[in-house]
């Protein structure tokens, strides 16, 4: 038993380890995405300013941390924060199309904070951000399902990431902002 105990903490510390020392060869700044209106949105205009990517869905438990995700962007937008939605059907949770996802976010929640077309995001279809995240930051940066979050810092590299059910407004996620806005 104490074997089985020792291979599962072995296991699950590998799992959720981050790399040491991650080789950027890219930064964030480096990558485009196609926002909900058709726009690109080119992640250099941000350079020297945290990005929140969070990959959301509309048939989500966690969908009302859009609230608080519109509170953060509301918070921290005027000192630099970009907070980004990235819905997904990766967990088959997100509406059919982006039009459904827009109606749905701005009704609901009033948002304005930047959304994209939906995009898978892990495995081998996953949006290249995604890709990036995982072989810089390792398996945390990969969401085990919606609502995960990655904070890049103002370097354009992984800060940290913060699981699903970190609500956007925790004690966590804040200080980790500020400490990047100062």
């Amino acid at each position: 038993m104490k074997i089985l105990s020792i291979i599962a903490i072995t296991i699950i510390m590998f799992f959720f380890k981050n790399p040491v020392e991650a080789n950027y060869e890219k930064l964030i700044y480096d990558f485009n995405i196609e926002k909900i209106n058709g726009e690109v949105l080119n992640f250099s205009e941000f350079k020297d300013k945290p990005i929140l990517l969070v990959n959301v869905a509309s048939y989500c438990g966690f969908t009302k941390q859009y609230k608080d995700l519109q509170s953060l962007w509301d918070r921290f937008k005027e000192k630099g924060l970009l907070v980004v939605g990235i819905p997904s059907k990766s967990f088959n949770q997100e509406k059919d199309t982006a039009q459904e996802v827009k109606e749905f976010c701005e009704v609901n929640f009033n948002i304005n904070f930047p959304l994209t077309l939906i995009y898978d995001v892990k495995g081998n279809n996953a949006h290249e951000i995604y890709k990036w995240a995982k072989k810089n930051y390792g398996n945390s940066a990969v969401p085990k399902w919606n609502f995960h979050k990655i904070l890049i810092g103002k370097d354009g590299k992984i800060d940290n990431t913060f699981a699903p059910f970190t609500k956007p407004l925790s004690n966590k996620i804040v200080k980790n902002i500020e400490k990047i806005l100062n």
